[in-house]
């Protein structure tokens, strides 16, 4: 099932960080000195490869907002060829759904995500936000403390973000999205079960008017959506022109992807790490790895390269923060 996460790496152990550093040590794996260098170097080469195709691809990493800086904290020296890179971040759970859905994030983690979102934005990054809350007050209190700080929000009733929530879009417009600055809003759509129908998924979205999309390449039944499908999905109900922006996770491999191979469980390619206890059928990779960067962003039919094909705007980048996971 494809899915968002929720910070599942705080649900490892120390001990299952210290069996796989084992395993790591024992496979053929290229070393990795610096686990969050790794990361920006992967985003940095998913955007250079996007660009050469469309200068204005836009490049959207989830979480792991500590790359921004070089340091330990937000006020070190910032990435700069990483923020380079990129034109935005999403940021789950800011405000909302921390530890449960509708309930409010603690402040000091709220407080420690702003500190990096802050730095980020100063640069000229977009800031998305999904906040997991329904109840009306806490969805009004999302809206207005991301709008005190000029981030855009997207209130999520359904934490499997396959629902797309009753009522318009906050601050609503028929203006033409071109960039990702301009947006006010977006719709957050990863999971189509629910739609009957690709037809019907696409019409779902064609009558709304949100300034962007965030959407899965594939419909439930695994086939991809076409460049004519996504051409239909830029188009608000109102006329203007809105951005599409594809999911794609880069730090776990899924066993639902066409790139998976039955053979991987038994024999796994050394890049393969340890399945993710919390969501079967997903399972960390060693990223910095030339064998699966090249599956998610390489020549031929890599993953990048079938979204670019689909007419996508951009990429919007998951398990960003994998190196949690490995830096233990």
């Amino acid at each position: 099932m494809k899915r968002n996460r929720l910070y599942f790496v705080r649900l490892f152990s120390l001990g299952v960080v210290l069996l796989l550093t084992v395993a790591c040590n024992r496979s053929n794996v290229e070393p990795c000195d610096d686990y969050r260098q790794a990361m920006r170097d992967f985003v940095i080469r998913i955007s250079e490869t996007a660009r050469t195709q469309d200068a204005d691809f836009v490049v959207i990493p989830q979480n792991g907002i500590e790359l921004v800086a070089m340091g330990d904290d937000a006020h070190s020296e910032l990435a700069e060829t990483y923020l380079a890179a990129i034109d935005g971040h999403g940021q789950e759970d800011l405000f909302y759904g921390y530890s449960r859905d509708d309930k409010p994030t603690p402040s000091d983690e709220t407080d420690y995500l702003l500190s990096y979102l802050r730095r980020s934005q100063q640069t000229g990054n977009r800031i998305l936000v999904t906040d997991y809350c329904s109840r009306p007050d806490h969805v009004a209190d999302a809206r207005s403390r991301c709008d005190a700080e000029c981030f855009v929000s997207f209130a999520a009733p359904s934490r499997e973000l396959d629902v797309i929530p009753a009522g318009a879009p906050t601050h609503e417009n028929a203006q033409d999205i071109i960039k990702l600055s301009e947006t006010q809003n977006f719709l957050y759509l990863l999971n189509a079960e629910q739609f009957s129908s690709k037809n019907q998924f696409i019409e779902s979205v064609e009558a709304t008017n949100y300034d962007m999309v965030i959407m899965d390449l594939f419909f439930d039944d695994g086939t991809a959506f076409t460049a004519a499908e996504v051409e239909r999905l830029k188009h608000k109900a109102n006329g203007g022109k809105r951005l599409v922006i594809c999911y794609m996770s880069i730090g776990e491999a899924e066993d639902y992807r066409y790139y998976w191979q039955s053979s991987w469980k038994r024999h796994k390619p050394a890049w393969l790490a340890r399945e993710n206890p919390s969501w079967p059928g997903n399972y960390k990779v060693r990223y910095w790895c030339s064998e699966w960067q090249d599956i998610i962003c390489g020549a031929g039919d890599s993953y990048l390269n079938r979204i670019l094909s689909a007419g996508f705007d951009g990429v919007y980048l998951d398990i960003v923060d994998a190196f949690e996971y490995f830096e233990g």
